[in-house]
């Protein structure tokens, strides 16, 4: 795992934030009163119910550690702070900590335990840890499937609200079902043919196919600012791919800057954008 990876951006949103603490703080009060942590047994001689009232109270006073440390993170990332996974564990490793060293305290001065500092910081240490590290892990799992669940259905629904990467283009069919993404720089022209455009592209200096149920017309709007321009009633050509344009006896050609070469032809009705495109990018 990359360390220096920025963290994932759905553990800095707010509701989520709000569901891990609340998630914590619920775990926290199940497992204290199963698996009794911090001798809390023998805190009172009192019936089960005051125990489990009692606590319960007294440790999910530790989470307010957990509410403060995330509304520092929030605020922190809000205001365009960089918050790396390995800024992020070191962060709970300070929540681990600072709560364990509230659980000792309590237990030497409150409770009288008996035990050295020591010992009792370092049982805290682990119980605490279990405390936290499972909601922890349980719900950095569970907002990444919800995470990736909402982008395939964005992807599926073609609903926009997913950025294709930077030199990215994305092709939908006539539903707005993305179909195929590729690097506008291996995009070389589009063809089409009734309701179905060939999209033509290198992959590795290998001329490649594919065939998208879609119109030129759909796609002229959506392309035309990435300078995949209209030369001709059937075909669309990346502009940054243009080499040359040259006028044989069956009119203008244009000539693409790939290997093997590839002419694409321009009709007339397109001939002036064509040439003031030309002119602009030269």
């Amino acid at each position: 795992m990359d360390l220096s990876k920025a963290l994932p951006s759905f553990l800095l949103k707010k509701k989520n934030i709000v569901s891990l603490i609340l998630f914590t703080a619920a775990f926290a009060l199940v497992f204290i009163n199963i698996y009794h942590p911090f001798n809390v047994s023998n805190w009172f001689s009192i019936s089960k119910t005051e125990l489990l009232f009692y606590s319960s109270l007294v440790i999910l006073t530790g989470v307010l550690v957990v509410v403060i440390s995330r509304v520092i993170m929030y605020h922190s990332a809000k205001r365009g702070k960089h918050i790396s996974i390995g800024n992020y564990l070191v962060w709970i490793a300070v929540e681990i900590v600072s709560m364990s060293l509230f659980y000792t305290l309590y237990e030497i001065f409150i409770l009288h335990d008996a035990r050295p500092f020591e010992e009792a910081f370092k049982v805290s240490i682990q119980n605490t840890a279990l405390v936290l590290l499972i909601p922890y892990t349980v719900t950095w799992l569970y907002f990444a499937w919800i995470d990736n669940k909402e982008k395939l259905e964005a992807i599926s629904e073609g609903t926009g609200e997913i950025k294709e990467p930077s030199g990215m283009v994305l092709f939908k069919d006539e539903k707005g079902t993305m179909r195929l993404s590729l690097k506008l720089d291996d995009l070389l022209y589009l063809q089409g043919a009734d309701n179905y455009v060939t999209i033509h592209y290198s992959d590795q200096q290998k001329h490649e196919k594919f065939l998208l149920r879609n119109t030129l017309k759909q796609l002229e709007s959506t392309l035309k600012p990435l300078d995949v321009v209209r030369c001709h009633r059937s075909y669309m050509v990346n502009f940054q791919k243009v080499k040359l344009i040259e006028r044989t006896k069956e009119g203008l050609r244009i000539k693409l800057n790939s290997q093997p070469s590839i002419e694409v032809p321009v009709s007339k009705t397109y001939t002036e954008t064509i040439f003031q495109l030309f002119g602009q990018i030269n």
